[in-house]
């Protein structure tokens, strides 16, 4: 059973284009009581996400083609609709205050309290209201026991994680036509990657979501892009667009990225056979809701336990569609050096294979042909490098779990996480190299201050 429509106007009365002349019926921010939106036209099920599905929640949930119907999908389809409300405001409030200056305010209030900054808007005072005050449900204690826990997961099921989300921003229809009407990866991808390899590792250190940490700090200017590129995209894409495929960089999404982020990891490592209980997931599950709590996730949407969190993340993947046409764009650009006929081009694609193959064990194949369709890759041997993938992460899996049932293995994890996360560190150092080559030194997450003025315009779907 769908969501309900509502029979009822949306807060304000707005109509079907009410708003700026063009806003669509839906296009409001959920209140509890509201009967649930159903999900937008362009949702539908489809088999490219099942296997990794299949593979990471069977054994917790029931995983089907068309996604079991439970009060967390509704939920997610009824978000799909909205954004960040509370951010969304700010960027409403710095087009009428100017970019450069509500910027200047919200690092003041960042970094000194909102108390400090010279008459902010009402938008931004609502915003450090949320910001400075946590849910009731949020334990420090056990956020800092499930932070352990996600770096304590192996280097295989990390790497799940990478490039499931990797596939997620490459062939997820939401996600991949806004990276990819952004520009970031086929223009200048070293920046982004440096901003994302480097936001992962600080916040696996201890105390990251501390209020005055410096990652709880970048953790809102990442919200803000987030909040920045909404606003372009909706612009550039028109009503017509919101109409068929709901707001860009959804609230549903952002909390469906925070459970696969957060629980893939030890799900992988469950299935490879180090097993994990319900209550290691429900922990690191709260390390994540609380982040998503941060980066605006509505209240009505952030899963209490792991099962919840899946039964959100089940109908994301499900529905999360197929390629769209920057997909083709983005792989493009990233395989242009593979293309040619000669000995030279063959050999490239012949050494890409072992990668390909990697992918697809983390992945699917399925996935992988979709992600590579139009590329020279487009017919690059899986195999055996496929099957060598899961031999090696099998190996590591369970020499970890052997390692746990060692005398001294809490004293090891102790001394594990007073640093930050092995994987996200090497990630970063990796990223921070490419990125200065092309000569880029800092991530100030300022890389979209114009996009919510229109400058997206010109990258329409």
């Amino acid at each position: 059973m769908l969501p309900q429509e509502p029979t009822t106007s949306p807060p304000g009365g707005e109509s079907d284009h009410a708003h700026e002349g063009n806003r669509h019926r839906f296009d409001y921010y959920f209140r509890t009581g509201m009967p649930l939106r159903p999900p937008p036209p362009r949702i539908a099920p489809s088999g490219l996400w099942f296997e990794t599905r299949k593979r990471m929640l069977a054994p917790w949930i029931d995983v089907r083609r068309v996604p079991v119907d439970t009060p967390q999908a509704r939920m997610m389809a009824d978000h799909l609709w909205q954004g960040d409300e509370l951010m969304d405001g700010v960027v409403t409030a710095f087009a009428r205050v100017g970019t450069a200056a509500g910027r200047k305010m919200l690092d003041q209030a960042l970094a000194h309290g909102i108390d400090t900054v010279d008459d902010p808007p009402a938008e931004l005072v609502a915003l450090f209201d949320h910001l400075d005050n946590p849910p009731a449900w949020f334990d420090s204690q056990r956020w800092e026991q499930g932070r352990r826990l996600w770096l304590n997961a192996s280097m295989s099921g990390k790497t799940a994680m990478l490039m499931q989300d990797f596939m997620g921003t490459f062939v997820g229809a939401e996600v991949a036509s806004a990276t990819g009407a952004t520009g970031r990866y086929t223009n200048n991808p070293y920046r982004r990657n440096l901003e994302t390899a480097n936001w992962f590792r600080s916040m696996t250190v201890a105390g990251a979501l501390d209020r005055w940490s410096p990652t709880f700090q970048d953790t809102v200017r990442v919200r803000l892009m987030h909040a920045q590129v909404r606003s372009g995209l909706k612009k550039a894409w028109g009503p017509e667009h919101f109409a068929r495929h709901g707001n860009p960089i959804s609230n549903s999404t952002t909390m469906g990225a925070a459970v696969t982020f957060g629980l893939t990891p030890l799900c992988f490592d469950h299935v490879h056979g180090r097993r994990v209980t319900t209550g290691q997931l429900d922990d690191v599950m709260h390390y994540w809701a609380g982040i998503a709590h941060v980066f605006g996730v509505a209240p009505e949407l952030v899963p209490a336990t792991a099962l919840e969190g899946m039964r959100l993340v089940d109908y994301m993947v499900a529905t999360a569609g197929t390629a769209p046409e920057w997909t083709a764009r983005m792989a493009g650009a990233a395989t242009r050096g593979f293309a040619g006929d000669g000995a030279p081009a063959r050999a490239k694609v012949a050494a890409a294979a072992p990668v390909a193959g990697m992918m697809a064990y983390y992945s699917s194949d399925v996935l992988v042909r979709e992600l590579l369709a139009e590329t020279p890759l487009r017919n690059v041997r899986l195999q055996p490098w496929k099957s060598a993938t899961g031999l090696a992460s099998a190996v590591e899996v369970r020499a970890r779990a052997l390692g746990d049932r060692l005398p001294g293995a809490q004293e090891r994890l102790a001394r594990k996480a007073r640093r930050d996360d092995p994987m996200w560190r090497w990630q970063s150092r990796i990223a921070k190299a490419a990125a200065a080559r092309a000569g880029i030194r800092d991530t100030p997450y300022n890389h979209h201050d114009g996009s919510a003025d229109g400058q997206l315009r010109r990258s329409r779907r």
